[in-house]
């Protein structure tokens, strides 16, 4: 992925905030030689504290023996994408038609070190964990190897401990535009109000502030 200066980071916490509400992503991992990368879409509990997070596999997922094989993976995460039609970046002295389209996006890359976990009584104590992620209300049984309702379901699955060794991130949105080309832009994003127009201006807005 490739970040310009204007599209990186203000700092950590900004990627950190926006991860924390972005549990669902792609876990890249090598295949075999000569073939193309393994990718799955799955949610995940990412815990900055203890720099991991953590996932789970059905047993026949074709993704286990390669992670087993080469664990080095990526975790990627994208959301708050929209498309920018060329007029609205247009230069304010030139022809509209002459503006160049591009997308507007976030993104964060976790580098991690895959850990599979099979030991029941440790994946009890991970799958409680990534529940209690998505579900802190409760409303659900806890799991305990060798007690129902879940005990008996564990073998079927293996848990995946995604130690995070690095982090690149990137929230592009008009960065090394001028102030006029990002004003417009914001304008139009609400003019055309998008699934996602709303947030990507607010990203647009938020990091001119900052910057």
């Amino acid at each position: 992925m490739l970040i310009h200066p204007w599209d990186a980071p203000q700092d950590d916490t900004e990627w950190q905030h926006w991860l924390a509400a972005h549990d669902f992503g792609q876990l890249a991992v090598n295949g075999p030689s000569g073939e193309p990368p393994f990718v799955q879409p799955l949610h995940f509990a990412y815990d900055p504290q203890l720099g991991e997070a953590i996932t789970h596999l059905a047993r026949p997922n074709p993704l286990l023996p390669a992670l087993a094989a080469a664990p080095q993976v990526v975790l990627s995460v994208v959301d708050d994408y929209v498309y920018v039609p060329g007029p609205w970046q247009a230069e304010p002295d030139g022809p509209a038609e002459h503006g160049v389209p591009t997308s507007f996006y976030a993104a964060v890359q976790l580098r991690c070190t895959a850990h599979l976990v099979d030991d029941p009584a440790e994946k009890a104590t991970l799958l409680n964990r990534q529940v209690g992620h998505f579900q802190p209300e409760g409303g659900s049984s806890k799991v305990t190897a060798g007690e129902a309702p879940y005990g008996r379901l564990l073998s079927g699955i293996r848990v995946v401990r995604l130690e995070v060794t690095g982090v690149r991130a990137k929230f592009k949105y008009a960065g090394k535009r001028s102030s006029e080309i990002q004003d417009r832009i914001a304008e139009r994003l609400v003019e055309r109000g998008g699934p996602r127009d709303g947030v990507a201006r607010e990203h647009l807005v938020r990091r001119r502030r900052a910057g």
